[in-house]
């Protein structure tokens, strides 16, 4: 009897526990838990553009197509033509592009001729006389919709160097992405759509669908993150995934810059004895000054157990996480403020015991290309073998054209990291090691240059501040008058405002009201419970 105790007690201890940890994910990250889904695992742009292509070209009624990178090139023309041919049979088809990603990497008659041929083209946050430093946020996002039937989120961008050079023997990059069908459609067309929102009209109500209204298509549980911006949802849940992995934590990412607190994350995860590892891009990097600042954050990782693996193919430019065999994420979102804090970023996490372990699989195949990094005896950072000897193989490719493909993060999370660094070595708050020494070199150079250039040469320091201080002032002017403007029309029209219950718009006012923290004593809340609470399991 008192076995069967124990068995039933251990059994609701592990039902609480999964309850807990569900509802923590679904507040961390901002997103429910979706029910009723399937899912298929695609690799490189060979699986990933086939299937976005078919998936276009059997559309129906709606195409929304997001992405940072549309490049003017044989892929991208290809990816046109579709769109383009489907607008013209009089379907909606929405496409959404940033700024900055198409700024040197398509030409304006590009955009043209799918305006002209029917498609809808938004730029996102393109440069703004009143917001000198609002360019900084962008659409890193990739995503296809097509008929609230379908979705894909990747971290791929539409371009040759995804499908590689094969006539100059370079191959692909290396990337990552995803197929769902289910309810969970939903959840994407609606993220879509708040950042379409963002740039003009919203969609019309009727294309954004319920997730009632589309049909069960499998039994994987799924959560889409980055409805919004500069929320940290991801940031969190990457924290509490670290802290609750207890066998296996295998990470890749493209431009790694981890902040204080998720090093240390991930230092207790394996001092604990969690197998946690971390991809990254190696020598054939799209920016190769960003590796010295990558490697100078291996040592802490390297001191506590954590394995880092450098990527010997092309670019390796995926986002993914895949966690005790069980929880996995591919998005587009790298580990650095710049995804987790500024762009708009869109990644799915699945907990599937299935899809778990196939990420796996594809983890350990991608090991098998990868450089392993470790401490030498003389406490230096290098590679597990000289790379000398590897120079005739993958790893001796170069990259076709410039240095400035991929995400625009880059440039901030290697800014972050410097400025971690010197801000560390100055305030003494944090223990720096021998890893940091090219960093704090780079930036005593830096600002010992300036210090002699404003002293030789003010006027090359004098006139750019200037200028921008002249920009960010008159910006902060013409704001001020706009909001002041707004508050003069509000005012004008408060009379009336005040003795009606709906305003002129026939919505309702947007307040929610806060329920008490507090129960009395000896009652359960009430409004602890959420009637959308859609959350079940870990």
């Amino acid at each position: 009897m008192a076995k069967m105790n124990l068995k039933e007690h251990a059994r609701v201890r592990t039902h609480a526990t999964r309850t807990l940890a569900a509802q923590a994910f679904s507040r961390a990250a901002g997103a429910p838990l979706v029910h009723g889904n399937s899912i298929r695992l695609l690799k490189d742009a060979r699986e990933n553009y086939p299937a976005w292509l078919e998936a276009i070209r059997s559309a129906q009624k709606y195409i929304y197509f997001e992405n940072y990178i549309i490049r003017d090139d044989d892929i991208g023309h290809q990816f046109a033509d579709a769109l383009i041919a489907k607008a013209k049979e009089g379907l909606p088809v929405r496409l959404l592009y940033d700024w900055l990603g198409g700024l040197t990497e398509t030409s304006g008659s590009f955009w043209q001729r799918l305006a002209a041929g029917g498609v809808e083209v938004r730029c996102f946050n393109p440069l703004s006389f009143d917001s000198p430093l609002g360019w900084v946020s962008r659409l890193h996002r990739k995503s296809l919709c097509v008929d609230n039937r379908v979705a894909f989120v990747s971290g791929l961008c539409v371009g040759q160097m995804w499908s590689g050079y094969p006539d100059r023997n370079i191959p692909p990059w290396r990337d990552t992405g995803i197929e769902i069908r289910g309810p969970v459609v939903a959840d994407v067309v609606h993220s879509f759509s708040r950042v379409w929102a963002e740039t003009g009209p919203e969609l019309p109500a009727d294309e954004v669908p319920s997730r009632d209204s589309i049909p069960i298509a499998g039994t994987v549980d799924l959560r889409v993150l980055g409805n919004v911006a500069a929320t940290a949802g991801l940031y969190r849940l990457e924290h509490l995934i670290t802290v609750l992995a207890q066998r296996t934590l295998w990470l890749t990412d493209a431009y790694y810059a981890g902040t204080t607190s998720y090093v240390q994350a991930l230092r207790g995860a394996a001092m604990d004895g969690v197998d946690v590892r971390l991809l990254v891009p190696g020598s054939s990097g799209d920016l190769k000054f960003l590796r010295p600042i990558s490697r100078a954050g291996y040592r802490p990782l390297l001191e506590a157990g954590v394995r880092v693996f450098e990527w010997n193919g092309s670019m390796l430019h995926a986002k993914t996480a895949v966690a005790d065999g069980r929880w996995a994420r591919v998005g587009s979102s790298n580990l650095n403020m710049a995804s987790w804090l500024g762009n708009w970023e869109l990644d799915v996490a699945i907990e599937d015991m299935d899809f778990a372990q196939e990420m796996e699989q594809m983890y350990l195949e991608d090991l098998e290309n990868a450089t392993e990094i470790v401490l030498s005896r003389k406490n230096r950072v290098g590679p597990i073998a000289e790379p000398g000897s590897r120079q005739s193989g993958p790893s001796a490719l170069k990259r076709v054209g410039g240095s400035r493909h991929g995400s625009a993060s880059r440039l901030t999370a290697g800014a972050i990291r410097v400025g971690n660094t010197v801000g560390a070595a100055i305030t003494s708050r944090l223990v720096l090691g021998a890893a940091e020494a090219k960093i704090m070199l780079f930036g005593g150079s830096t600002l010992l240059g300036m210090a002699l250039l404003a002293l030789l040469q003010p006027l090359l320091m004098v006139i750019p501040f200037s200028l921008l201080a002249g920009w960010i002032g008159t910006s902060l002017l013409i704001q001020a008058y706009k909001l002041h403007k707004s508050g003069q029309d509000d005012t004008s029209n408060g009379e009336s405002d005040v003795k009606s219950d709906m305003p002129k718009n026939g919505m309702k006012d947007k307040v929610v009201e806060i329920p008490r923290l507090q129960a009395e004593p000896g009652r359960e809340s009430s409004s602890r419970r959420t009637p959308h609470d859609t959350s079940s399991k870990p």
